[in-house]
Parts: structure tokens; sequence; C-alpha cells
């Protein structure tokens, strides 16, 4: 270690810093700077800035994997930044930011105190069990089902069973977006079962059995995969439009919610360069595994 610069050094491991250079960065900088000043001429073309620092992520829905890939590709690329996501199905990741415990929140719902990035769009699929024949529905119906104003599927042109509602917990965005979306904010029945991993939704769709049939909200790439990996659940139609990834993102299929980076409106590099770094070629490629990535028109 050079005793002269001791911050050349990762603090835990005892290794050298990385530079753009690969030399140690205040020496690589003083060489350069004294070089440009013999010169007579400016040299910051030369050196990319790399950012540094803590940053907190937290969140509460179906996102945590996507972020987590976003996060270690982010140190990656930038070796002086160390990035914490914090997930918790019950937590508050918008008063948390409010609060300064967190840097950024990823929700689907903008605030007005908070700067919002959109990075991807994910669609909302309804989910039903592989035997239930109902066609399709239409948004009115998806709302007047989760308002407890149908509560047979016959009256859908289904089987002769009850609907089970599964609601998602309050605190979470997909839950948010669904209601506002098909306007019926604070209307899903108390009596609905509310259950917070998408995995358990999907058992519950699968394991009820007549005289009642579930439905649920969820995930559209979660949604999708079951489907594809051969579990017993479907996804209806809603107004006539498949839930796909291409009607997703062209707007025509209807129930489709943002997935947006929500941060405070001073200005910090560190979440501004993350920002940018899950809207750049890596970070789409990443985000496309499980949304679509948001595309600016």
């Amino acid at each position: 270690m050079d005793p002269l610069n001791p911050s050349c050094y990762h603090k835990s491991e005892n290794r050298p810093l990385k530079s753009a250079r690969g030399a140690c960065p205040s020496i690589f900088f003083f060489l350069m700077a004294s070089l440009g000043i013999a010169m007579g001429t400016a040299i910051p073309q030369l050196v990319r800035a790399e950012v540094s620092g803590n940053l907190i992520v937290v969140g509460n829905g179906p996102e945590q994997t996507t972020i987590e890939a976003l996060a270690r590709a982010f140190e990656k690329a930038n070796p002086r930044a160390y990035v914490d996501v914090v997930w918790d199905d019950h937590s508050k990741p918008v008063e948390m930011v409010k609060a300064g415990e967190a840097h950024l929140a990823v929700t689907g719902a903008e605030d007005a105190g908070l700067a919002a990035t959109q990075i991807a769009w994910d669609g909302i699929g309804i989910l039903v069990h592989l035997s239930n024949f109902t066609k399709e529905v239409t948004r009115q119906q998806v709302a007047d089902i989760f308002s407890g104003k149908v509560r047979e599927w016959s009256d859908l042109g289904g089987p002769e069973t009850k609907i089970l509602l599964i609601d998602r917990p309050k605190n979470q965005n997909i839950r948010d977006a669904f209601e506002h979306q098909l306007g019926i904010d604070g209307k899903i029945p108390t009596n609905a079962k509310v259950i917070a991993k998408d995995d358990k939704v999907i058992k519950t769709v699968v394991g009820t059995l007549p005289p009642l049939s579930a439905i649920a909200y969820i995930s559209l790439s979660q949604g999708l995969a079951v489907v594809t990996s051969g579990v017993a659940v479907r996804l209806l139609p809603v107004d006539k439009v498949e839930p796909e990834v291409p009607t997703v993102k062209d707007g025509r299929y209807p129930l489709r919610r943002p997935v947006l980076l929500l941060a405070k409106k001073d200005p910090n590099p560190l979440v501004e360069a993350f920002a940018q770094f899950a809207l750049s070629p890596p970070g789409r490629q990443i985000i496309a595994d499980t949304y679509i990535p948001f595309e600016k028109k």
C-alpha cells in the first residue's frame, strides 16, 4: 500500500480501486493534470468520472429480482458504488424515501413530492384456473368482479361457481395501480383473500375447487411464465385483447402499470446515475427479462 495515498485501496479487501487507466486514481489524475498544465491544454475529455457512495433502493412489489439484477450490474460498472436493495412486502417505499431512510423507491404511481423516472411497463394479468371456461372479460366486468358487484361466474358465461376474490396487500404498488385504473379505489370487499407473494397467489388459484373458482391479478410477466410452464392456470383476454408483451407495450391491452423509480428532487449524482443506467442498453436488457423496457416517444 502506498502510505501517501491509502485512499487508493478498497477499504475491506485491501486492493487497488479501479480507474480509467488501471492505476491509482489520485496518482493518475495528478500526472495527467501535470501533463495538461505542461502542454497548456485541458484534459477533462480523457477522464471518465465514476460515481461513488452508498445507494439504498426499497420496494415491496414483484420487481425485486429485476432491481437486484440492475443493482449488481450497476455496481460492476461503478466499482466505488454500493447498492443495498431492501425489500419488504409490508414496507412503504415512498414514505421511506420522504423520511430519508432510502434514496429510491420502486413503485407504480407518481408522487407530487418526489421526482419520478419510468423504467418499464408491466401488464396486470387476470388469472383464473385452467378449467374456468369463461372466454374473456371486459374492463368493466373486471371492475364489477373486484368491487363485489358480480359474484357468480355464470353471469359472465362461465361455470356455475361462486367467485373467490384474491387481493393483494394495500401497500403494494400493483394493487394501487389495479384499483386506480379500474376506478374501484377502496371498493374491493374486505372478505377478499389477501395474498402478497405471486407464487402463493398461483397456488391458491390452482388449489381452489368448485363450488368456488378463484380470480386474481398478477404481474403479467409472472402470469405468462406460469402459463408457459404448464401450470393449470390461464390469463383472460380483456376487452378482446390478449395479455401479451406487444399489446402491453403499445397500450392495446388496457391493464398496465408503469414501473417507476421515485427519489427526492434534490440533485443526487448517484441516484441520477442509477436511473440513467436502468435506461441504458445494458439496463434495458436486464429489465427485458421480466418487464417491457420503457421507450420515450
